[in-house]
């Protein structure tokens, strides 16, 4: 009998970060088209982009997932109905939807399997069992619920969890916030959220004492330590926040929970498991502070982030292999410049990374080459590991 092992379910903002959350282990993924959404930010999928990324996941066993979950006024709806008969069209795995009246137009024009999204603040049974009335085979909890009383809930009503294991959190009940209506004009419900929390405010007290604060700041959320709880819980799905950020954080979260995921299903227990490699590898992306936020208890004070936004981390992205065969050798589409004694390290599908040596950088035509440029494509000679789509990152220089 197969040991239950949660889904991973990884970010996927462009079609190039679906390609290789896939390639990297994810077990689906999810994604929003040009509207309805609340990440207008975000490179976002058209339609045709759409069809190509659920052809490339399905090939490869994995699902898609489009986000529906904007909160819509009627104007909005007006052309949702053909846009659903699109998503049934290409085979959608399924949809997430925070706004009932959405809910009931996926069953009247898919139907498409349903999903609740986190911004419904679904936080008990009765809201639970209120949305499998509507449809829904799975809800995605309010970030206040912890994994405990995820599993009851999913025991209860017989409907599937899922809830976010990493990522940025929001200081927002579920997310729900309107700073940014009133400091920069943008809706947060509808796509248009500025990351107001994360700025310093000046507090008046009483007695005319001022303070600069960032006290709306949540440090970022990292469920790693808690995996044995969800396996516990049999929590049917772990979702990882992202879909504006870069490929290398799709590639290496996404193959650090896939690692450890694979290790509980190869095993059947923890002993010995290689976390604090696991977490190092999560630590060389740009992040803030962590915490387990409400996951194991409710998040007290010692979640809030305190201090000036920073995006500090010995790596960086370096780039993104295009090809690598022993004949021809290994071919680097770069995004950012670096000489001959940059550090770089390819993260390979499975085994250890791979070292590559700047100094062995060659243009296309085969000249040597000292210094590369953004959107350059580069070569190296051929190093067993290396596939197409795998990323690099650029480290510090040696």
């Amino acid at each position: 009998m197969e040991r239950f092992t949660p889904e991973l379910l990884a970010p996927a903002g462009n079609l190039d970060k679906l390609k290789t959350a896939v390639l990297y282990g994810a077990d689906a993924v999810y994604c929003a088209g040009q509207d309805y959404g609340l990440r207008a930010a975000a490179d976002n999928f058209t339609r045709e982009e759409l069809a190509i990324g659920v052809g490339f996941a399905h090939q490869r066993g994995a699902k898609v997932y489009v986000v529906l979950n904007g909160f819509l006024h009627d104007e909005d709806l007006l052309e949702l109905p053909s846009f659903i008969q699109y998503l049934k069209s290409i085979l959608v795995d399924a949809v997430i939807v925070s706004d009932p009246g959405v809910a009931l137009l996926v069953r009247e024009h898919g139907p498409i399997p349903l999903h609740v999204s986190t911004q419904a603040s679904v936080l008990n049974l009765a809201g639970v069992l209120a949305w499998k009335e509507l449809g829904a085979t799975r809800v995605v909890l309010g970030r206040e619920v912890t994994v405990h009383d995820a599993g009851a809930l999913q025991r209860l009503s017989g409907v599937e969890m899922e809830q976010f294991v990493h990522g940025a959190m929001c200081m927002a009940y579920s997310g729900h916030c309107v700073i940014s209506n009133f400091t920069q004009g943008r809706d947060s419900n509808r796509g248009g959220c500025a990351h107001s929390c994360r700025f310093s405010y000046d507090i008046q007290f009483e007695d005319f004492k001022h303070e600069s604060s960032f006290f709306m700041s949540s440090k970022d959320l990292e469920g790693l330590s808690v995996l044995p709880r969800f396996v516990q819980e049999g929590i049917v799905s772990l979702k990882v926040e992202g879909r504006m950020k870069s490929p290398l954080y799709a590639a290496t979260t996404t193959r650090v929970y896939r690692r450890a995921l694979d290790f509980w299903k190869e095993h059947g227990h923890w002993d010995n498991a290689p976390w604090g490699e696991w977490q190092e590898e999560l630590r060389r992306l740009p992040h803030r502070d962590a915490t387990e936020a409400s996951l194991v208890e409710p998040a007290g004070a010692d979640s809030i982030f305190d201090e000036r936004e920073h995006v500090d981390s010995a790596w960086g992205m370096a780039g993104v292999v295009l090809s690598a065969a022993p004949e021809r050798g290994v071919l680097l589409e770069c995004k950012q410049s670096f000489d001959q004694d940059a550090r770089l390290e390819a993260l390979t599908f499975e085994g250890e990374t791979v070292t590559l040596s700047a100094r062995e950088m060659l243009a296309p035509d085969y000249t040597a080459l000292i210094r590369s440029k953004p959107s350059s494509l580069v070569r190296f000679p051929w190093t067993p590991g290396l596939a197409a789509g795998q990323v690099v990152r650029l480290g510090k220089t040696l």
